[in-house]
């Protein structure tokens, strides 16, 4: 018996919930998503979670398990061809650190945390040397630790593959803004567009911080809100950068190398512009020539090609959360992931794609609880 399935919102989690559920025969499945302001769209990030000193041990898992499983569900993405390095391309990471002992204990964290993953690869810490014969144009003198798992992923070109094999797949794509409600006297459940409704007996939830606008109206009050991200994009004309590994210096200007001289440098943590995504240039260059500063003035002079915005969703306490929403039976939403949404991102599209289809979750839902951040409003509120 076939199953209608409705996907709202198709960033990185909803559009890798959609491709595994298009792969169902029984599940016809239908994915909602208007694009606008969409944070993986604008994004460009590093798979790299194992070095950092953030000490909430059930956000780490989440997102040492979701750079485990990017290789192994991208591979399937594709179907045994090669995964395009403009989505993802594992190329290693640079952590850099203004003080030699932090380079140090940053590296005796990786050796650590190597035991129960070990995708992150070879551990060293590198001379600047050793830095120059990976990243040529390196003028700064810092060490710093390299990881050769490391990744990068272009968020928006990751979404336009997953959906693309899901459409392949049959499932259906709609580019509208909808309303979401319940059906009276059923266990269904309405999505209506400006031309038509069409009634689903389970709906996944992905609309990371426009999630309040879809359950306020059915009562609900959430600790959700916007995060503003801004990135640049600079080019290196005479370099081939596509090997180039990721590098994490200190503050907010990871630099993202991809293929033909770009490089990515951001983004920005910015939780008082609600979801305003005009681009700030001023703020953007002065980040790209702070967050250069020791590595060349090649980058630093580079000239910037394209700034991007996006929005992002984080909690009052920057933990994730997903699961069965409260009171809502075969509803189940995610958010909260902020910044790190491209890492765990895939991982838990699987888990909320896992719930549809009524099987165990691969990561444990009571370890980021749903109904400590979307609550069903008392009468007594209402």
């Amino acid at each position: 018996m076939t199953k209608k399935v409705a996907i709202i919102g198709a960033g990185v989690v909803g559009a890798s919930a959609a491709y595994l559920l298009s792969k169902e025969d029984d599940i016809d499945l239908t994915v909602y998503d208007e694009g606008t302001g969409q944070g993986t769209s604008a994004a460009a990030g590093i798979i790299s979670p194992w070095l950092s000193r953030r000490r909430n041990k059930k956000w780490y898992h989440m997102v040492r398990e979701g750079a485990a499983y990017y290789p192994v569900f991208l591979s399937d993405v594709m179907e045994g061809e090669a995964i395009p390095s403009s989505v993802y391309k594992q190329v290693g990471t640079l952590l850099f650190k203004k003080k030699e002992a932090y380079i140090h204990e940053m590296f005796a964290i990786g050796e650590k945390r190597k035991i129960d993953a070990p995708e992150i690869g070879e551990l060293a810490i590198l001379s600047p040397d050793e830095i120059r014969e990976k990243v040529p144009l390196y003028s700064g003198e810092n060490s710093a630790v390299w990881a050769s798992g490391g990744a990068r992923v272009d968020g928006g070109k990751l979404v336009e593959l997953l959906l693309s094999k899901a459409e392949k797949n049959g499932a259906k794509v709609v580019r509208q803004h909808v309303a979401f409600n319940t059906v009276k006297g059923s266990h269904q459940y309405a999505i209506q567009t400006e031309q038509s409704t069409e009634q689903f007996e389970s709906v996944i939830l992905t609309a990371s911080a426009w999630l309040p606008d879809i359950l306020t109206p059915l009562d609900y009050e959430m600790d959700v809100r916007p995060q503003k991200g801004q990135l640049a994009e600079v080019k290196l004309a005479e370099f081939d950068t596509q090997d180039w590994p990721v590098m994490m210096p200190e503050g907010e200007s990871d630099i993202i190398p991809f293929e033909d001289g770009r490089v990515i440098i951001g983004a920005t943590h910015e939780d008082d512009k609600g979801f305003n995504l005009t681009i700030d240039e001023d703020m953007l260059d002065d980040m790209v020539q702070k967050g250069t500063t020791i590595f060349t003035e090649e980058l630093r002079s580079a000239p910037i090609t394209q700034y991007r915005s996006g929005t992002r969703a984080y909690t009052s306490d920057y933990a994730p959360f997903f699961g069965e929403v409260p009171e809502l039976p075969n509803v189940y939403a995610a958010s909260g992931l902020g910044s790190t949404g491209l890492t765990a991102g895939p991982l838990v599209g699987k888990c909320l794609a896992e719930s549809v289809l009524g099987l165990p979750s691969t990561l444990n839902e009571a370890d980021y609880p749903i109904w400590n951040y979307v609550k069903k409003k008392s009468r007594d509120n209402c």
